[in-house]
C-alpha cells in the first residue's frame, strides 16, 4: 500500500493580525493603529482596570492553581447569568438555563455551533453582513451552511431593517439559526433600536428560528450594564416566558465574553448559556455541553475567572468596576466626538455625523479600500480594508493627525 501524505494548502493569513504585524514593523514615528479590538488609554497604552488590579492583588495573596470543574466555576456561572439576564430574570428561568464557562466569547460561539449542529440540525445559519469574521469560520467548521442577511446600509449608515426582515421572511426555515449581536455591533457600531428589536422578535417567533446572541460588549458599549443587555432579556421574555404552554419555539442561546468589559483579553474568560423552552429540562443539554468541553479542553482557565467573580461578588469592587466601565465608554464617546468635530472643521467632504451616532469600540467610516490604502501607505495609519476603525486607537495626541489624513485622502478624489 502506498504511503499517504497530507497535502494541505496554506490557509490565508488572518487579515487583522497581519495588519497588526505590519504596523509593529513600521518605523514611522507618527504611525497610528486603528485595527485591534482592545481598549487603549489616552496615552495609547493597554489599561488594567482598577477593579481588576484590586481583585488580582487579593488573589495573589490567596493563590489557587487547582483545576476547575468541567463546567467551570459555579460562582462565576451564577454571576455571569445574573449579569446577562438580570437578577430577577435569571432566578425565574434558572431551571431552564444550561450554562458553561468557555474560552472567551470565541469559545462560546464555537460551543453554540457544535451543540446546535448536532442537536438542532439547522439547514442554515444566517449571519449578518457585515459581521465579526469568526462567525462564518466557526459555523463552517461545524459543518452548517451559512447565508448572509443584510444588516448595514452604507447609504443611510444605519441598520438595513427591510433587507434583514425580507431575507428572514423569504429564506429562513424552521430551526434555522440567526446570529445577532446584543450591542455595539462589530464592525459597524450600528445597533437596532428597541422598536426594531420588537419587530424582529415577531419574525423569529413566528418562523421558529433559533437565535444565537453574541454579547461581547455588555457595559463596555455605554457604561450601562442593564441597558446593553436589553435585547437579550427582551427576547428571553418574548420567546420563553411569554410563550404559550404548547409553544414549539426551540429556545435561544448567548455567547458571553468578559474580554472587553473587564480588560481581560489574554485571560480568555467567557460563558455560554442555552435557554430551553419552559416545558423542557436543561439537564440533558448541560450534560452534553460538559461532554463537548471535556473532549476539547477538559477544564476552563481559573485565574481570570477568579478575577471576574471576585469583582462581581464584592460591593466595593463592583462599584469600582462600574466606574471603570464609565471611564472606557466615556473616552470612546469623546474620541468619536473629536474625530467628527475635526473632520467637519476641516471641511472634509461628506456627512460625518455617523461617526458620533455609532456606538461601542468600532466605527464603519465609509472610507473606500483605495482611501484606506492611501492612509496606510502615505500616512502610516492602519485600519481594515472595509474602512472599519477601532475608536480606542484614537487619543488627543493623534486624532488631529488622523482627521487631517482622512481629509487629505477624501478631499483629493
Amino acid at each position: 500500500m502506498a504511503r499517504q501524505y497530507l497535502d494541505i494548502p496554506v490557509a490565508p493569513a488572518d487579515l487583522a493580525f497581519g495588519l497588526m504585524a505590519d504596523f509593529d514593523a513600521d518605523p514611522h514615528p507618527h504611525k497610528v493603529s486603528l485595527i485591534a479590538g482592545a481598549y487603549r488609554d489616552e496615552n495609547g497604552l493597554p489599561w488594567v482596570l482598577p477593579s481588576v488590579k484590586e481583585a488580582k492583588a487579593y488573589l495573589e495573596k490567596n493563590p489557587n492553581h487547582e483545576y476547575l470543574g468541567i463546567a467551570g466555576s459555579p460562582t462565576f456561572i451564577k454571576h455571569a447569568q445574573s449579569l446577562i439576564f438580570g437578577v430577577n430574570l435569571s432566578e425565574t428561568i434558572k431551571t431552564h438555563i444550561a450554562s458553561i464557562q468557555t474560552v472567551s466569547g470565541t469559545g462560546a460561539n464555537h460551543m453554540a455551533a457544535l451543540f446546535l449542529a448536532k442537536h438542532l440540525r439547522p439547514q442554515r445559519v444566517f449571519i449578518p453582513s457585515p459581521t465579526w469574521v469568526n462567525h462564518e469560520s466557526i459555523w463552517t467548521m461545524a459543518g452548517v451552511p451559512h447565508e448572509e442577511y443584510p444588516y448595514y446600509s452604507s447609504d443611510t449608515h444605519s441598520v438595513d431593517m427591510g433587507g434583514m426582515l425580507n431575507t428572514l421572511e423569504t429564506k429562513a426555515e424552521l430551526n434555522d439559526v440567526v446570529i445577532l449581536q446584543a450591542c455595539a455591533h462589530n464592525p459597524t457600531g450600528v445597533d437596532l433600536s428597541k422598536a426594531q428589536w420588537e419587530e424582529l422578535v415577531h419574525v423569529i417567533k413566528r418562523k421558529n428560528l433559533f437565535v444565537v446572541f453574541d454579547s461581547a460588549y455588555q457595559g463596555f458599549a455605554t457604561g450601562d450594564v442593564d441597558g446593553d443587555a436589553w435585547a437579550v432579556r427582551y427576547f428571553v421574555e418574548q420567546l420563553i416566558l411569554n410563550a404559550e404552554s404548547d409553544a414549539t419555539h426551540p429556545g435561544l442561546c448567548i455567547a458571553q465574553s468578559f474580554s472587553k468589559n473587564f480588560g481581560l483579553y489574554g485571560e480568555r474568560i467567557g460563558a455560554f448559556h442555552l435557554v430551553v423552552p419552559r416545558h423542557f429540562s436543561s439537564q440533558g443539554a448541560q450534560s452534553e455541553l460538559m461532554a463537548i468541553a471535556r473532549s476539547e479542553y477538559s477544564n476552563p482557565p481559573r485565574f481570570g475567572t477568579s478575577i471576574v467573580q471576585t469583582v462581581l461578588g464584592d460591593d466595593h469592587l463592583r462599584s469600582q468596576w462600574q466606574e471603570d466601565l464609565n471611564t472606557m465608554s466615556a473616552r470612546i464617546k469623546k474620541m468619536r466626538h473629536e474625530l467628527r468635530r475635526r473632520l467637519e472643521k476641516l471641511g472634509t467632504a461628506g456627512d460625518w455625523a455617523h461617526i458620533e451616532s455609532q456606538i461601542g469600540m468600532f466605527s464603519y467610516t465609509g472610507l473606500s479600500r483605495q482611501q484606506v490604502e492611501r492612509l496606510r501607505n502615505e500616512f502610516h495609519i492602519y485600519l481594515l480594508p472595509s474602512g472599519r476603525v477601532s475608536i480606542c486607537g484614537l487619543n488627543e495626541g493623534n486624532v488631529d493627525y488622523v482627521a487631517r489624513a482622512i481629509g487629505e485622502v477624501v478631499g483629493s478624489e
